[in-house]
């Protein structure tokens, strides 16, 4: 009998969206099916038909709540049916803006649920929330205003007063067809296709939050469907695309060179972007990684003097626009690491809030306030230059430092030659006449 109603449903939907003459079909859809399954019981009585049963007739009283002996009891499972609430309601909300293109205020929607439940706790109503099955019926009915929900309200104070003797004798079957009627029209097939040419993850998610819904209820499916999502972000959080940045030919731009593939990295230096804020969550990954890229040089692709390994490290930090103690107490650890080895860190181009950061945590001294940039190409300049410094004549880590205070006057009067566009790629010698760090040494 359910399948029977149906396909009645079906085909009344298909009739009154192909042709205009049969228009009234669609919102008549439903009714037919309530009038047609409660008929038929009434003529035939069939036994293996579950029914609606007796409905109490009359709206609830009005009173007003007098004992709170309960309420420490129930604030978990009110916190709860918020939560579903809440994630139900936006959730059907923005399926059935986006069916019908028009714009969501999610605030206006909560208020809206609020003022309801606050009503409705005065008459014992059940916890107000934005059904997707009735929502579905509501709009596949052809609803379009908020004049609907009214309308709907009304009617069903009306029968709950009135009609609802004749409630007893309509198939659950029959309400079952007309919600899978109006619910298969949410099911945007051509999303999942999308999905699954552009993001592999998104596409697991729709497949996870569906298949649960389908199986378990909406609620379940929602809360599953929100702990996967988390579980993706965290995930990608704790696993953040670090790039090894390569010069471009005939430009003083870094990019990456899995990218660009012309891109080109120099002797002894590793320039690397971290394109994500540095917490606690990912700060293992990223030195993991960094320790990766020290110890796997392709020299294939290098430039400048020969050295057999790492002497500095840039990080290029714009993209980062956090970072908490638990990384700057992975980089305090990580220079003290890379001092023991000879290895400089660079930093270029970090953000106000970071540098901030860094400043109140002594990492900017530690490191040193001269090996601060601005760009990418000053610090490898500077760095090139130390490079070709030690290839030529090698020095002792103290007589390196004492080397500091007169390099950039060296440095300085070096970038006034003019150079040929040959020795402008090969990058082993300066170009800029007007090469400063990002915080001056008084300062």
């Amino acid at each position: 009998m359910g399948s029977c109603i149906l396909a009645i449903l079906l085909v009344m939907k298909h009739l009154g969206k192909s042709r205009k003459r049969f228009r009234f079909l669609r919102p008549a859809g439903p009714l037919t099916a309530v009038v047609l399954g409660t008929v038929f019981v009434k003529i035939f009585h069939p036994s293996s038909i579950s029914l609606v049963g007796d409905i109490p007739q009359g709206l609830p009283s009005f009173s007003i709540p007098k004992k709170f002996e309960y309420a420490k009891s129930l604030i978990p499972t009110a916190m709860l049916i918020t939560g579903v609430a809440i994630l139900e309601s936006v959730g059907i909300a923005k399926a059935l803006a986006a069916k019908n293109r028009y714009e969501l205020d999610s605030s206006q929607e909560l208020f809206g649920l609020g003022l309801a439940n606050i009503l409705g706790s005065f008459f014992s109503a059940y916890p107000s929330t934005g059904s997707f099955s009735r929502s579905a019926v509501n709009n596949d009915s052809g609803a379009k205003t908020g004049l609907a929900g009214i309308v709907a309200g009304t009617i069903m104070g009306c029968s709950l007063l009135f009609l609802t003797p004749l409630f007893e004798y309509i198939p659950q079957c029959g309400l079952a067809a007309i919600v899978i009627s109006a619910v298969m029209g949410l099911v945007d097939y051509h999303e999942a296709i999308f999905l699954w040419h552009v993001d592999k993850k998104d596409f697991v998610l729709w497949i996870i939050t569906s298949t649960t819904t389908l199986f378990l209820g909406i609620e379940i499916g929602v809360l599953v469907g929100v702990g996967v999502s988390l579980a993706f972000v965290i995930h990608e959080s704790a696993n953040p695309h670090i790039a090894v940045l390569g010069r471009l030919p005939g430009t003083t731009v870094y990019r990456n060179i899995q990218q660009y593939p012309e891109a080109y990295t120099y002797n002894g230096i590793v320039i690397v972007r971290i394109d994500a804020p540095i917490y606690f969550a990912n700060i293992s990954f990223i030195k993991d990684r960094l320790r990766e890229y020290e110890a796997d040089i392709d020299k294939s692709a290098r430039h400048g003097p020969e050295v057999e390994r790492i002497h500095f490290l840039i990080l290029e930090m714009s993209p980062i626009t956090y970072i908490d103690s638990s990384a700057v107490q992975a980089l305090k650890d990580l220079q003290q690491e890379y001092k023991s080895r000879d290895i400089e860190i660079c930093i270029a181009n970090p953000n106000q809030d970071v540098l901030l950061t860094l400043t109140k945590a002594g990492i900017v001294e530690l490191i040193g306030k001269e090996w601060y940039f601005v760009r990418v190409h000053d610090a490898v300049q500077v760095c090139l230059q130390h490079v070709q410094s030690l290839n030529q004549t090698p020095k002792n880590p103290d007589s390196f430092a004492e080397d500091k205070p007169s390099f950039f006057q060296r440095l300085s009067k070096r970038r006034e030659e003019d150079l040929s566009i040959a020795e402008l790629e090969s990058g082993d010698k300066i170009t800029e006449p007007h090469l400063e760090p990002l915080l001056s040494r008084k300062s």
